[in-house]
């Protein structure tokens, strides 16, 4: 048996990509860490997310890895050639701009199918075509019109939830749907040899996110209550600030449950109050159960009641940070973060950042999907991608003195 490795699953798919910020590279992201050549078309002053500062800072480094950049000046006539011979024997194209805008490019649906029959092209919008396709779409925008910042926050006061959700997953739904046309395109019996357009949304993707909640209401009439207000399935099921201010989750979410927590903490007396028998009637004894329990609770530090719950089996969870992930202990075992170099355009910073980064959270044949190539430099695959398409040196030096291409050489 060879010890070589098996090919990732997209390995001989080309992907170009015409997309910035978050919902775009996304998709491309995927793809490419399934083994896809993701060719990311910048122009010759880069994506701007390079260029972010705050909140923003890391989205290159974060959505950008193994793809190649080429920068291009699309509003050039020679610049759209480039683009054109890219896409000539692709097998996705993606882009994440407003409506009209790559038609205007004469990169639309409609041309480059005739161009590439086999093509399938993917866009990202804020809204499926229909009555708001024209409105311009934030995660924000879309979180408050499709109700999960009214979940996600207190009542009276909607609040977007902590990380870009609408335009991640609907990035992860642009490559689901990449990946179904690839499927129906190349399928080995009943393959159509012909590419697809595929769309996704951000305003159809937050609809999708509160589904469970619109459906509460259509099979009981009553409306589901924002988060922080509303009626827990479970008695025990929240967050109890303990000795020297410290935060931890703690959830007993079975009547099994029940009583290894109170044998767990020396609480018979709770076990045996008939009116804590079940679930459901220590749901309505929250009112006065809560406050007692975090009294109880209140005298024991973080740590000790995380190894209490985690000998018991029971669920918990420290409230971590973002940045506390970096030295997860489970992350760190089982290869969940990977080097990773940030781009000093990427990231804000005057030099590159050598980082780690989490990968797909999935396993492939026992093994994460690994990075191939660190997230490009502006331009750093110009010259290659140029030659490969058979523009001579000659004509590349042209193309760079002209402003039409750039690389960091140039």
């Amino acid at each position: 048996m060879s010890d070589a490795k098996a090919p990732l699953p997209l390995d001989g798919v080309r992907v170009v990509e015409f997309t910035h910020m978050v919902m775009g590279p996304t998709c491309g992201l995927i793809l490419g860490d399934l083994g896809a050549d993701v060719i990311k078309v910048e122009p010759i002053l880069g994506d701007k997310t390079r260029r972010l500062v705050g909140s923003g800072a890391g989205f290159f480094s974060t959505f950008n890895r193994n793809k190649k950049s080429i920068a291009v000046d699309v509003k050039q006539a020679a610049g759209r050639e480039i683009v054109l011979k890219l896409i000539g024997d692709a097998d996705v194209f993606s882009e994440n701009f407003k409506a009209g805008a790559m038609a205007k490019l004469g990169f639309g649906y409609e041309m480059l199918s005739k161009l590439n029959p086999r093509l399938i092209y993917v866009s990202h919008k804020g809204f499926l075509p229909g009555p708001y396709e024209q409105r311009t779409a934030l995660d924000e925008v879309v979180q408050m019109m499709g109700g999960l910042a009214y979940m996600t926050g207190p009542e009276g006061r909607p609040l977007r939830a902590g990380a870009s959700v609408n335009d991640i997953m609907g990035g992860m739904f642009g490559a689901i749907g990449a990946l179904a046309a690839l499927a129906r395109r190349d399928h080995v019996s009943h393959g159509t040899g012909r590419g697809a357009e595929v769309q996704s949304s951000l305003f159809e993707n937050n609809v999708f996110l509160v589904a469970q909640h619109m459906m509460q209401f259509a099979v009981t009439g009553q409306a589901a209550a924002p988060m922080p207000s509303r009626i827990s399935a479970w008695a025990v099921y929240d967050i109890f600030t303990v000795r020297d201010g410290g935060q931890v989750f703690l959830a007993v979410v079975s009547d099994t449950q029940w009583l290894i927590f109170c044998d767990a903490f020396g609480f018979p007396e709770l076990n045996a109050d008939p009116r804590l028998a079940t679930n459901n009637m220590r749901v309505g004894a929250r009112e006065w159960l809560m406050p007692l329990l975090r009294e109880r609770l209140g005298s024991y530090t973080v740590p000790q009641l995380c190894n209490m719950f985690e000998a018991r089996g029971l669920p918990y969870a420290p409230i971590n940070r973002p940045q506390d992930l970096f030295d997860d202990p489970h992350l760190l075992a089982t290869g969940g973060l990977a080097a990773v170099r940030a781009p000093a355009d990427g990231s804000g910073a005057r030099r590159d950042v050598e980082t780690r980064t989490p990968l797909l959270p999935f396993m492939f044949d026992g093994e994460r999907l690994p990075i191939r190539r660190h997230p490009p430099r502006l331009g750093e695959d110009t010259s290659d991608l140029l030659e490969e398409l058979g523009y001579s040196k000659r004509q590349i030096a042209e193309l760079f003195e002209a402003g039409v291409a750039a690389s960091p050489e140039s």
